[in-house]
């Protein structure tokens, strides 16, 4: 089974650099508890190929994982840059909280304004390494959505609301923010510059 294969993909971790010599791999996982990278079953890469983790620890900014298909440190450097996928009904949705969702359903999510207009919708929620984003395509004057994306910090104050039912978001661009005076009670504890709970895939 390919990437291909699975009706909705979602990307859970990407293997990086051998770990010892045994066939151990450093992999950046996408999970909310990174070391739950396994709970979800088989994990398959695009080309097919399976991998079930058989031990997995926290090291730093990743986890080393053991898979069973990978038997000595040749195989695990071969694998650099893999990426791991499993099926987006794998994923439980009775483990998350109220403020929590996947990466994976906020694609193709209506965007509105502060005021409920219809704006865009959502393309991706990238991470580079200093957070979570949204990329948006605007609608163009013809209704369709632009071929421009931009690219907004994923954040309350920027995102203030997502209605899973409606399945929308609220975009108030950060131009449009509000920032309370430096020392002021208001800013004092302001949660809106807090990431949002966000789990599975870096989409």
């Amino acid at each position: 089974m390919s990437k291909n294969d699975l009706e909705n993909p979602v990307l859970l971790g990407v293997i990086g650099a051998a770990h010892g010599i045994k066939g151990q791999c450093r992999v950046k996982s996408y999970t909310g508890d990174p070391e739950a990278l396994g709970d979800y079953g088989t994990l398959y890469a695009e080309d097919g190929r399976a991998f079930d983790v058989a031990d997995i620890r926290s090291a730093k900014n990743v986890v080393v994982v053991t898979f069973k298909q990978v038997k000595d440190r040749n195989a695990a450097e071969a694998l650099n840059g893999t990426e791991l996928y499993v099926d987006r009904e794998q994923l439980p949705d009775d483990m998350l909280d109220d403020d929590e969702f996947y990466v994976e359903d906020l694609i193709g999510m209506d965007v509105l304004d502060a005021a409920g207009t219809h704006i865009g919708a959502v393309m991706a929620v990238p991470n580079f390494g200093a957070g979570d984003m949204v990329e948006i395509a605007m609608l163009n004057e013809n209704g369709g959505l632009s071929n421009k994306t931009d690219l907004y910090p994923f954040t309350k104050a920027v995102v203030p609301t997502i209605d899973m039912e409606r399945w929308a978001i609220t975009l108030v661009p950060p131009s449009e923010i509000i920032v309370p005076p430096e020392g002021s009670k208001e800013r004092e504890g302001d949660p809106d510059n807090e990431g949002l709970d966000v789990e599975g895939s870096k989409e």
